[in-house]
């Protein structure tokens, strides 16, 4: 750790926000340059490089665009933003911790990781319907609590009073918080939605959606002693800012003169709204149209309903990615920080960048080849690789509603992966990398039809050379289930007799579908594989663990280290059938999770599990099946550490490297194998064979008993040494 203090710098092949800076663009033009400055590489890490969740969403915004088309008289979303529109015409939404889509997917892992409960009793409708108008309205009112509060306490103190100070600066930032959408319509939707619900509906039972002629009375004894309640005086109409010069603002009084002063193309009936919304009057003060205000329900549920499918739809994909950062991230679950995974962020298609490949190359060569191990990139994660399917048979006629023809993402093709792993064999970087997400690619999908269809998809990528550095990650992880990704918006208003009430017909019922969330499993497994590299994660999991090594040679498909070392994800399906898991285990293939029940110290494991950890390399044991992953690593590492030691392979160095002098590095190898983390554990050994006419030196590590081939070139003592 002294030499190399992190193994777990990993790259991501995925654009974020093409809005904010790219690798291509950072690089620039490299004719005739082998390597970057370290200015340049710094100004990189300013801009890619993220340590945390937080860094990321800061860093790089993830943002939807959004304006109106007057024609078709529709909202239109784009995650790119439009050319040739007036910026004052494009609204950005930015896709963060507030955002109700993103907020209400986190809450949903959060809680299913909690429960431990599979997707088939998960009650995903009850997380679901908080992207609809009453949940978002039940958010506003917890502002509007908190608003409330800091205001009384800040009329109490005298003014100059630090506290009444401090108290101010937090009102102004719920003021900011609640004026954000003032020129957002589609943000005040549900708000107009909810405040309509609330005025029509004011009489309306708890259990009866119906409301009946109201008119605010008050409980009296008549002159006979009957009870009765009889209609309460009307106060005068009032203005809201009718107030002496002196006397402190009221509320209400501060939310209008703030909608004004912030509001470009104030509206009467929104300022109004913004009023009754953060600060509602005691009294209904205005006679209400009931067939207007019903009219106007409709229209804005429907519009409302329409926009956030529409937007759902656009900012899916882009969420897919924010999530798959995110539970990158999450995998390094320990109480005590050390070697701290960090990402970053190419924020360039994978396409684009093979196009330019000499510019990725240039970095690499930068960060990778040198014996400053800080930006070494060990790790990389290529999401979205096509999975084509076969089509449907044609149909001549449609007699019932089938599925619509999806529309094609924007994946990567296995062409470009594999141009990208030439590139990465040279700097020995391992990716982890996955196919599309849908379901096809799901727990579901693979406990059913099995691994057959991922070794086919994956045969041009073995017997290759860069195949130790392709790693197959299966399955996807879901998120919602597309068949329980159903959103009730809310329901149509009718106009009864008796007042108004909520439709209860199946048609008036407004629902939208999400179409299922899915992240893929190429961020999982990296994040897990560069948690535990760290040894203060494994020394969480586990009790004999040196702080002396990285996690390089951590073995997780060992003994039960899987059961100890999971993922942060809850268990989806109720496992793989034993001829599944069978054939998983005959071919050993790919990096697979598994959510089978399981048991470690009488405790059960409610989490998702590693199964197998294996790249695309043929084994040597049997000839059949694939290497383990951390055969690449361990690889890796002790190159980069006898470069370190020997000043780039010097002859004599080598030598000393290798001896049986118990301050050789081998021999504290050989002498510390107790340790899930050691280098060389009990089985394992490390030889040398020196080439002296081809200036090579033949390294063996043996991992008990399978033998790993390593090659290096013999800087002799005459010659310049390497850079």
């Amino acid at each position: 750790m002294e030499i190399i203090y992190q193994t777990n710098r990993t790259m991501l092949f995925e654009e974020i926000n093409p809005e904010k800076l790219d690798l291509l663009t950072l690089v620039g033009d490299v004719k005739g340059i082998d390597s970057l400055s370290d200015d340049k590489v710094k100004e990189i890490n300013e801009s890619l490089l993220v340590k945390s969740f937080d860094d990321f969403l800061i860093k790089f915004s993830p943002t939807v665009y959004s304006f109106y088309n007057a024609a078709n008289q529709k909202v239109v979303y784009t995650l790119r933003k439009p050319e040739g529109i007036s910026e004052e015409l494009i609204s950005e939404i930015k896709i963060d911790q507030n955002n109700d889509f993103l907020k209400m997917l986190f809450t949903l892992i959060d809680t299913k990781r909690s429960q431990g409960i599979a997707n088939v009793d998960f009650k995903f409708e009850n997380l679901l319907d908080m992207i609809s108008p009453k949940k978002v309205m039940e958010d506003i009112r917890q502002v509007r609590k908190e608003i409330h509060y800091l205001h009384d306490e800040y009329e109490k103190l005298d003014e100059g009073d630090p506290k009444r100070l401090d108290i101010g600066d937090k009102l102004n930032m719920k003021f900011e918080e609640a004026s954000q959408n003032y020129n957002n319509v589609m943000a005040m939707l549900p708000l107009a939605i909810e405040d309509i619900k609330t005025r029509l509906l004011l009489g309306a039972s708890q259990n009866n959606d119906e409301s009946e002629a109201l008119q605010i009375g008050v409980l009296s004894i008549g002159d006979d002693g009957e009870l009765k309640i009889i209609e309460a005086p009307k106060e005068e109409s009032k203005e809201l800012l009718v107030l002496d010069e002196n006397s402190q603002m009221r509320l209400e009084a501060v939310f209008e003169e703030d909608y004004e002063a912030i509001t470009e193309t104030p509206s009467a009936y929104v300022k109004d709204l913004v009023v009754r919304t953060f600060s509602p009057l005691p009294a209904v003060r205005n006679e209400v149209d009931v067939e207007l205000e019903v009219q106007n329900y409709n229209t804005y549920l429907e519009f409302y309903k329409n926009a956030k499918d529409d937007f759902v739809k656009t900012v899916k994909p882009l969420v897919e990615k924010i999530l798959g950062v995110k539970l990158f991230f999450d995998q390094y679950e320990t109480k005590n920080r050390g070697m701290q995974p960090s990402l970053l962020v190419l924020n360039t298609r994978l396409d684009m960048l093979i196009k330019n490949s000499n510019r990725l190359e240039a970095y690499l060569n930068t960060v990778n080849t040198k014996n400053d191990f800080t930006d070494t990139v060990w790790f990389g994660i290529v999401p979205m690789i096509e999975w084509e399917t076969n089509g449907k048979a044609p149909i001549r006629r449609l007699r019932f509603q089938g599925n619509e023809a999806a529309v094609k993402k924007d994946s990567n093709r296995m062409e470009s992966l594999s141009t990208l792993l030439e590139i990465a064999k040279n700097y020995r970087v391992q990716l982890f990398f996955s196919f599309e997400s849908g379901e096809e690619t799901t727990f579901n999908s693979v406990a059913t039809t099995g691994i057959d269809r991922f070794i086919e998809k994956c045969a041009v990528l073995q017997r290759k050379e860069y195949s130790e550095f392709a790693i197959p990650c299966l399955p996807n992880f879901t998120i919602i289930p597309k068949d329980k990704s159903g959103v009730i918006i809310d329901s149509r208003m009718q106009q009864t007799e008796n007042g108004v009430q909520l439709s209860k017909d199946k048609e008036d019922i407004l629902k939208l579908w999400i179409e299922g969330v899915y992240v893929e499993a190429a961020y999982i497994a990296a994040g897990i594989v560069a948690a535990y590299q760290c040894p203060q994660y494994l020394k969480d999991k586990f009790r004999n663990v040196t702080r002396e090594y990285p996690g390089v040679r951590f073995d997780i498909e060992a003994e039960d280290h899987n059961l100890h070392a999971t993922t942060t994800m809850a268990k989806e399906i109720s496992g793989f059938t034993n001829s599944i898991k069978d054939a998983i285990n005959q071919k050993s293939f790919g990096f697979i999770f598994s959510s089978d029940n399981a048991q470690v110290d009488k405790k059960d494991v409610t989490r998702i599990t590693v199964y197998k950890a294996r790249s695309l390399a043929a084994s040597i044991d049997d000839g059949v099946g694939f290497d383990s992953i951390y055969k690449t690593l361990v690889s890796t590492y002790i190159e980069r550490v006898l470069r370190f030691q020997t000043s780039d392979f010097k002859y004599d160095n080598i030598v000393k490297f290798f001896s049986n002098n118990p301050s050789s590095q081998k021999s504290k190898w050989l002498k510390s194998k107790e340790y899930v983390n050691s280098i060389l554990q009990d089985g394992d050994d490390i030889s040398y064979t020196i080439d002296e006419r081809n200036n090579l030196c033949q390294i063996d590590i043996a991992f008990n008993g399978n033998v790993k081939n390593l090659e290096v070139t013999i800087t002799k003592a005459t010659s310049a040494v390497k850079s």
